[in-house]
């Protein structure tokens, strides 16, 4: 299964809804698609959807995928692949109203350069990332944020003991 996740921001991502829609219809895509369309105006017509998840439904269906395609948050692609889904990431653009600057670009790039996953930069180029993910083997993504919580450990005892 596909799960399509574009955030809770209130900015819409049609552009790809719209795209995903186009490759179902064209026999392209052939997998069960579910969508979390968040605030997109525009209705899916050939895969299921549902604006919003609570976190319960959110973590029974990435459970459940096999491919997350989503935009370029970092929270959504992270625990993604801590899980070892496969993902597509495809940023939201300012110029399509999608969000307030184009930061998702850098964003996806990082993740593509180390990678952790497949970086788009317009929906476009969709039906290639979803062929070309099928034999992709990326890298496992392990958290450092232990590193953070040692230094900051490290710190406060120094400063403890010399207080």
């Amino acid at each position: 299964m596909i799960f399509v996740t574009v955030g809770s921001q209130k900015f819409q991502f049609n552009r790809l809804l719209i795209k995903l829609d186009e490759l179902v219809e064209h026999g392209i895509i052939t997998q069960k698609i579910f969508a979390q369309i968040g605030n997109s105006d525009y209705i899916p017509q050939q895969y299921s959807f549902k604006c919003f998840l609570d976190k319960e439904e959110f973590v029974d269906i990435m459970k459940e995928c096999d491919i997350v395609i989503t935009h370029g948050g970092t929270g959504t692609i992270i625990n993604a692949i801590k899980q070892g889904k496969k993902v597509i990431a495809i940023p939201r653009l300012v110029q399509y109203g999608e969000h307030v600057d184009n930061h998702q670009i850098q964003l996806i790039e990082q993740f593509t350069k180390r990678n952790f996953i497949y970086g788009l930069q317009d929906c476009d180029e969709l039906e290639t990332a979803l062929n070309g993910i099928k034999n992709t083997e990326f890298n496992t993504y392990t958290s450092n944020t232990y590193k953070y919580i040692e230094s900051i450990e490290k710190f406060l005892k120094k400063e403890f003991l010399w207080s």
